[in-house]
């Protein structure tokens, strides 16, 4: 009532300002038209490529059907529908005497040549791209952005951005599959009036826009054997046969209520690219991916979610998530600046540390539950080993890990100090993690992500351009071996970690990453890079809830990365990493030279072994060489390794958590 009350009142205020001719003006010049048009002048340059004293009187007709309703009547979308519409507003006319019997006969003969293209098309889709560009700019000029014809160049490349795009399209809708059909998106009553009908079908569907090929439609039939059903634009389109194998379950006599597809249900159907018509819905799931140059920064793909017309909320920027084992790397680096190597071997046994209280201590688990008695620092980075890794963590301290954090750009207020740090507890964006990844693919220098390569007026002058910075010392916030050493424990997590299909499908050797499944699957990521370009993946829901008991960052986020660099680096030549000078191999593994004497530093919560003459060492052959398969944070599959007892219980170590703080989870899908 209120809002009819204001409308009244506006009404009142329009007409004591403005003539009815300048009110008619102004809706003339405003009206949405269809294909982007806003007003008729706009949309006879859209649909016939004309200025309005250019239009034939068949012209003119088909543009005054389309105010009634721009999706059904457009003669792009519909042509069917929008000739009836223009034949009976010309006979209308006639009826009118505004025209004669002649005119109106050679309108209704005249073939119309709409412009396929119309309207304003981009033939990538970078929505998110062109939104975060729109707010760079207009922080910078302010209300100008909008006035002086500005032109922005970013550095977007396009056929790395189709991929992205269709990457992020195509495996969210793969996971949604695997998930089921979760039933109509609404019902409605079809009225048994012929007009009525299509005035209620209008309405349910005007509602509900198009996700880039998912249309929606409402049911006129529905069988097992065929489903009947109408489109916005009018269209009557038949699905049977494999068309309906998605939704067969809301098709069965015994279907529930939620999912049963009967006349009234509103759904979703997609056209294949054979022309063959299926039953489809639109995904809940959320998905986002970026990539940057390594070494300069600058955005090669971003693409925030899953349809920027469903969701304006950019995931890449603007999601906090738990990064899960995608925050390993960041410990192991850590560990190196302690004097540790790959080689170093941890134990691999149940731990038990004190908790959010007395009487509830953690106890960490590796996903699988499988413990391998000892691993090297090496083996449980590319297992996604997670006892190990907190046992990494307590050993090089929480303090300094914690602070170490900050070399990579992370918000330190947003990742816990305590050993639950080990395991991704913690928050980041996906933009902030493949900042963080570069650090290690470009040798040890932060980046600034950069969107903007050059601004231009109206004129065409150059008004602002971004130089990239070039690499020096002073950005640099790891040692050129820490990168070096850390690259090479990433490359074994994508050779025969739990990446390793990533090398299998791409068939490239310079490949580096992690993946990453945080507790009970909410969130799944794959972060890593390859010829100069790191990229990010990540799926969850924005309602944080489990992905599915038997999904992992290697089912979800990474085969968006995969199809990704399939194109990003089809002609780009695999990279190689030339060892710094400053770091040594010692026949096992690499190690800072300066430590190649430290015993202490060649186990973590292993017992020294004392050979007869009782000289203590410590055998580094006691674990078998890498090897092939190995699971994606704890998938079946492991290759046993030998089973060492524990050691004697290690002194009391300092709090898991804070006293009184919630107690974490047990480590899980880390």
């Amino acid at each position: 009532m209120s809002r009819k009350l204001t409308e009244v009142a506006l009404a009142y205020k329009i007409e004591a300002a403005l003539s009815k001719d300048q009110i008619l003006e102004l809706y003339m010049n405003q009206i949405y038209l269809g294909q982007r048009s806003y007003g008729f002048s706009s949309a006879a340059r859209s649909y016939f490529g004309k200025t309005l004293d250019q239009l034939t009187l068949a012209e003119t007709a088909m543009l005054a059907g389309l105010p009634q309703n721009p999706a059904r009547h457009n003669p792009v979308a519909n042509p069917k529908r929008a000739q009836q519409r223009q034949h009976a507003i010309l006979k209308r006319l006639r009826d009118l005497g505004d025209i004669d019997e002649a005119q109106c006969q050679q309108a209704l003969a005249e073939p119309l040549r709409v412009k396929r293209d119309a309207g304003q098309s981009f033939d990538t889709r970078a929505e998110y791209v062109a939104e975060l560009a729109r707010q760079v700019v207009f922080e910078q000029f302010g209300e100008e952005a909008y006035t002086r014809g500005i032109t922005v160049t970013t550095t977007i490349l396009k056929a790395e951005q189709d991929a992205a795009y269709d990457s992020v399209r195509g495996n969210v809708l793969a996971y949604d599959s695997r998930h089921g059909y979760r039933g109509p998106e609404a019902r409605i009553v079809l009225p048994g009036d012929g007009e009525e009908r299509e005035a209620a079908i209008i309405e349910a569907l005007q509602k509900r826009p198009s996700s880039d090929g998912l249309l929606p439609a409402v049911v006129l039939a529905a069988s097992a054997q065929e489903v009947r059903v109408e489109t916005l634009s009018g269209e009557d389109v038949t699905i049977s046969g494999a068309g309906l194998k998605f939704a067969a379950a809301g098709l069965s006599p015994k279907a529930r209520e939620a999912i049963r597809i009967a006349p009234g249900a509103v759904i979703r159907i997609s056209k294949s690219d054979k022309g063959a018509w299926a039953i489809t819905q639109v995904p809940q799931v959320a998905a986002a991916f970026v990539a940057l140059d390594a070494s300069t920064g600058a955005y090669h793909a971003l693409v925030g979610g899953f349809d920027y017309n469903l969701q304006k909320f950019n995931h890449v920027t603007q999601a906090w998530r738990q990064p899960g084992s995608s925050i390993k790397p960041f410990v192991y680096s850590a560990a190196l600046e302690k004097g540790y190597s790959p080689a170093t071997r941890i134990l691999d046994q149940p731990i038990e540390l004190p908790g959010a209280s007395v009487d509830t201590p953690w106890t960490p688990q590796n996903d699988d539950g499988v413990f391998d008695g000892e691993v090297t620092l090496r083996q449980a980075l590319a297992k996604s080993k997670n006892v190990p890794t907190v046992r990494v963590l307590r050993a090089v301290s929480v303090d300094f890990a914690h602070q170490y954090l900050e070399h990579f750009g992370f918000d330190l207020a947003r990742h816990p100090k305590n050993y639950t740090m080990a395991l991704g507890t913690g928050a980041v964006t996906p933009l902030q993690l493949a900042g963080a990844y570069a650090v290690f693919a470009n040798g040890g220098y932060r980046v600034k992500p950069y969107l903007i390569a050059s601004i231009r007026d109206g004129n065409g002058s150059v008004i602002a351009e971004t130089q990239p910075a070039a690499q020096s010392e002073d950005r640099r916030v790891i040692t050129a071996r820490n990168a070096f050493v850390v690259d090479s424990m990433l490359r074994d997590v994508t050779r025969y970690g739990t990446a390793a299909a990533a090398t299998k499908q791409l068939g490239r050797q310079d490949l580096a990453g992690k993946t990453g499944t945080t507790n009970d699957a909410i969130d799944g990521w794959f972060s890593g890079y390859g010829g100069n370009v790191v990229g990010v993946a990540w799926m969850g829901y924005d309602e944080p809830r489990s992905l599915g008991g038997r999904e992992f960052g290697s089912t979800l986020a990474m085969p968006i990365w995969i199809d990704y660099m399939r194109v990003a680096l089809a002609k780009v030549s695999p990279v190689e990493r030339t060892p710094p000078e400053d770091v040594v191999n010692d026949g096992v593994d690499w190690i800072y030279p300066e430590f190649i004497d430290a015993v202490e530093e060649r186990t973590i919560d292993i017992a020294p072994q004392t050979d007869p003459e009782g000289i203590v060492t410590d055998d580094p052959d006691a674990l078998p060489a890498p090897h092939d398969g190995a699971p994606e944070d704890g998938v079946p599959g492991a290759i046993p390794l030998p089973q060492v007892a524990p050691p004697p219980a290690p002194p009391a170590p300092v709090p898991a958590v804070p006293q009184g703080a919630p107690a974490p989870p047990p480590g899980g899908r880390y």
